[in-house]
């Protein structure tokens, strides 16, 4: 029976030490409480504050959270003082500092993407609506997060990618300036005088709304022999957007087609000349014989 004593006994200054720790539990839940509030309250004071900054919104959201951050490291630290008077500010630290290494390496790609994302946050080059390319993944940059970035593609579906995949691979921002060049390649018959094709596509592009023409020169260049003709690369400068890229592309093909066929130039089809080494004998069939 003695064992049994023991663990009654032992039970029971649980239980006190339980009671007694009360008080300190209650005040602790009323400090996380007030905690809760005044994370609120700090939040809304920063996010009205920054409103009023040319900040971008991503930076903005950042802040707010960075905020809210310390604000509930301090009430926490100040909960656990109180439950556990032995504590104090130093050794909660020193703590937290051997935990972290154990944490850093449980959450090592957790981190990463953490700290991806706030130096994402902090570029310039890369904002919320831009058009990228990374990865193979293409598509509008609908939301920057702290670990993750959300990629909309041209046919609607929703990508979430990783930021550390972000930043630590190569990235396309395609709307990064108003305007992007356009190439395509149009090919004429040998005996068409290029000059004279040379003129006609430059107008025909000339004659398109959707190709900028201010400081971004049209250019039109005869580029090879092909198999069947002379190919010329037509060049010039449109929109950003995929939209406006492939609208400015539909508007350049169609006005160079319908200038070339109007001006009598020729855009051959692929020709195929067949040459034999020995002569092919002529022969009848039998059918042909008897109906003659």
């Amino acid at each position: 029976m003695e064992p049994v004593r023991i663990m009654w006994r032992q039970v029971m200054e649980m239980a006190r030490d339980t009671i007694a720790l009360l008080p300190q539990v209650a005040v602790a839940l009323v400090v996380l409480i007030l905690t809760w509030l005044i994370a609120a309250l700090g939040r809304a004071l920063v996010s009205k504050a920054l409103g009023r900054t040319k900040l971008r919104p991503s930076l903005q959201d950042l802040f707010t959270l960075l905020t809210s951050i310390l604000i509930w490291v301090f009430g926490i630290m100040i909960a656990a003082v109180i439950v556990f008077p032995g504590l104090t500010p130093a050794s909660i630290l020193a703590g937290l500092g051997i935990g972290s290494v154990a944490i850093g390496f449980a959450f090592k790609d957790v981190f990463e993407n953490f700290l991806a994302g706030i130096i994402i946050l902090f570029r310039r080059e890369m904002r919320m609506g831009d058009h990228i390319e990374c990865e193979g993944i293409e598509g509008k940059v609908a939301h920057i997060a702290i670990r993750e970035s959300h990629i909309r593609q041209t046919d609607g579906q929703l990508v979430i990618v990783p930021n550390a995949m972000l930043f630590k691979n190569p990235v396309y921002v395609r709307t990064d300036q108003k305007h992007r060049r356009q190439t395509v390649i149009c090919g004429v018959a040998y005996d068409v005088d290029l000059g004279e094709a040379r003129v006609v596509m430059t107008k025909a592009v000339e004659g398109c709304e959707t190709v900028e023409q201010g400081d971004r020169p049209i250019q039109v260049f005869a580029q090879e022999f092909g198999d069947s003709s002379i190919n010329f690369e037509v060049i010039w400068w449109a929109g950003s957007t995929p939209v406006e890229q492939r609208r400015s592309r539909d508007e350049v093909v169609t006005a160079v087609k319908r200038a070339l066929d109007d001006a009598g130039l020729e855009i051959p089809f692929p020709y195929r000349t067949l040459t034999f080494k020995e002569p092919l004998p002529l022969t009848r069939s039998p059918q042909a014989d008897a109906e003659d």
